[in-house]
Order: C-alpha cells, then sequence, then structure tokens
C-alpha cells in the first residue's frame, strides 16, 4: 500500500482499485452505488480515458442515480455544466454540483482566466474531464477514475483515492 502525505504531516493510505465494467449496466450500478456517500457533497472526480470511453456517460449515471432531472449532457462546448439537486438519501441538503469538460483548453491558465478558482474553492461535487488540460491549476483531486476500452467493449477502470475523502469514498463502494 502507498502512503499519500497530508497538510500538517499527516499520512493516509493512498487506495488504488481496479474495476471490469463489462457494458453500460455495470457503469450504471457503480455510479449508484456513489450517490448514497455523504463525502460526495465536497469532492472533486477526475476523469481520465480517450474521447468516447465513457466518461461522460459515468458522470450522467451518477447523476440520475442522485436524482439529477432532466437532460445531462457533455459540457465539451460550455466547459462547464451546473447542476443542483435537492437531497437524496446520504445528502440531506441540496448538493451543488458541476461537471466540467476541459478537453477544448489550450492552456492551463485558460482555467484561471474562466474564473473556476471560485467553484473549486466551494463546496460541492466537481466532476473533471480531461483534468491534464488544467494541469497545475487544479486542487488535488480526491478520486481519479482512469477508464480504457478493452478489446471486448469492456471498459477497465482504475480508480485511485488520493486524499482521506477518496479513501472514504472508495473504501464505502469496492471495500
Amino acid at each position: 500500500m502507498t502512503l499519500i502525505d497530508q497538510p500538517m504531516g499527516v499520512v493516509h493510505p493512498l487506495i488504488v482499485k481496479s474495476l471490469l465494467w463489462p457494458d453500460e449496466v455495470a457503469t450504471r450500478l457503480f455510479a449508484a452505488s456513489f450517490a448514497p456517500q455523504p463525502e460526495l457533497a465536497d469532492c472533486i472526480i477526475e476523469l481520465h480515458g480517450e474521447l468516447g470511453v465513457g466518461k461522460t456517460s459515468f458522470v450522467r449515471h451518477l447523476l440520475q442515480a442522485l436524482g439529477v432531472q432532466g437532460r445531462i449532457k457533455s459540457p465539451t462546448y460550455a466547459v462547464v455544466e451546473p447542476y443542483t439537486f435537492d437531497g437524496s438519501p446520504g445528502h440531506a441538503q441540496p448538493l451543488p454540483i458541476w461537471h466540467f469538460d476541459f478537453y477544448r483548453f489550450n492552456d492551463p491558465a485558460e482555467w484561471e482566466d474562466a474564473g473556476f478558482r471560485d467553484i473549486f474553492a466551494s463546496s460541492g461535487l466537481k466532476l473533471v474531464e480531461w483534468p491534464d488540460k488544467a494541469e497545475g491549476m487544479l486542487p488535488t483531486a480526491d478520486l481519479a477514475l482512469h477508464i480504457a476500452v478493452q478489446d471486448d467493449e469492456a471498459r477497465s477502470v482504475r480508480l485511485i483515492a488520493q486524499t482521506p475523502v477518496g479513501v472514504a469514498l472508495l473504501s464505502a463502494v469496492c471495500p
């Protein structure tokens, strides 16, 4: 087990899990397992993977499981799509949610220029596609999902908890 350093010299275990999502149903079920976790109220989740691997599909399934109504679309052109839901099991208060897609960024400084620092400093769930396009600007994500398509069209997923919040979240959904 690898350790991660936190402020004030506190050390937490880094958890890495590997999963296989054989189909869309498995993606939906996994996303639904995240929904009741109270850690989502203040969490950053990075989504890594090539075009078409299922990053936005995972986000859509997670937001639906959280109770978000209406169309959930990719923020590729808008860069960010905000959502709010009024609460669900594990979340008594309304939860602000931001779905980011930095695919179109040409320079990490665009993140700062867009004014995202305030959003990332506030509470709420932040889901970030293409975080490498804002490298050096984003705070440390609590959880990173690395998704890859297999030859049989299944998805291999590597989940990395990078903070105590991520450790708690991942421990709850992948014991």
